[in-house]
């Protein structure tokens, strides 16, 4: 039987290959369950971020003291947690020559050409090379739009990746220019970028917030782990679910030919709507939930639509 780490592992791995095999509710929720703290995929043929892309520390709406700022007096910015395909632009000499996906955080893979189409060719900051991350990102309109943006980057047909309705927005120039993060921003938004700061971006999906500390000598001053910055952090709500009783669980055959099972629930309601079948998407999520016919689980609406099962009560 497939371990919940070598779930998880597959479900990072697929999540930076833009094909989410779970929603990150079940993701945070399933890691937490045996401290996972892997992120990122193994892949060949990826190149190195000039500056490491970090992975954020989260902090839930339940876990005020664990904020890491409490004691902090001076500017925090905050912006929405952009939920799309993160990404990292370097330019040289005040020239676009590479785009990367962000793979683990050290290495991604080669999407120069596709985010040519999207960014600026053009960036002077105060040093020869400078890379500035972001996130490729599309509508809530479009369904399941962190997919959405995310598979594009994998597409062959730079035509076809330019038809899709896409937009980089950058949070990140390294490094940096000027006394605090925002005026770093300003800059990139002076050479053509939309960043972070310009708007609540609520026509794109978010999964939080993100604080930072705006003063970039402070930034630096607290440094890093191994896995996030000091000196920024997420925030997130934890949606709570309601609990119910798995009955059954029926194989569905998709048109193409893909055997799905699904959860037979005993009726309740979430947010206005009766519940009776939820999401299980294959044989090796029922392992790492670790689900038996009769047991108590917590259901949620993901994205206020599906229903899903993000534990075994």
């Amino acid at each position: 039987m497939q371990s919940k780490k070598e779930f998880l592992d597959n479900a990072a791995e697929q999540y930076y290959k833009g094909n989410s095999i779970i929603t990150d509710d079940e993701f945070d929720r399933l890691a937490q369950s045996i401290n996972y703290n892997q992120v990122g995929t193994k892949q060949d043929n990826r190149t190195a971020h000039h500056f490491q892309m970090f992975s954020l520390q989260k902090v839930f709406d339940n876990e005020s003291n664990k904020d890491p700022f409490n004691k902090y007096k001076e500017t925090v910015i905050v912006t929405p947690k952009l939920d799309g395909a993160a990404v990292s632009l370097l330019y040289i000499e005040g020239k676009f020559v590479q785009g990367l996906t962000r793979g683990d955080g050290i290495k991604g893979l080669d999407v120069t050409e596709h985010l040519r189409t999207l960014v600026p060719e053009v960036f002077i900051g105060a040093s020869h090379i400078q890379q500035i991350t972001g996130e490729v990102v599309a509508k809530k309109t479009i369904k399941n739009a962190r997919n959405y943006a995310a598979g594009a980057l994998g597409l062959n047909s730079i035509e076809e990746f330019v038809s899709r309705e896409l937009k980089f927005i950058a949070y990140g120039v390294q490094p940096c220019i000027n006394e605090d993060w925002t005026a770093d921003l300003g800059q990139a938004k002076r050479f053509g970028f939309d960043t972070v700061i310009d708007s609540d971006w609520r026509e794109y999906p978010d999964d939080g917030l993100v604080f930072r500390i705006n003063n970039n000598a402070e930034f630096r001053k607290r440094g890093n782990t191994s896995h996030h910055p000091r000196g920024a952090y997420a925030f997130k709500t934890i949606q709570k679910g309601i609990e119910t009783q798995l009955l059954d669980v029926l194989w569905n055959v998709g048109k193409s030919g893909v055997v799905a099972p699904v959860a037979i629930l005993k009726p309740i309601e979430i947010e206005g709507a009766m519940v009776s079948r939820a999401t299980l998407h294959n044989m090796a999520h029922i392992a790492a939930l670790d689900l038996e016919i009769g047991c108590t689980v917590e259901v949620i609406r993901s994205g206020e639509i599906i229903p899903r099962i993000v534990r075994r009560v």
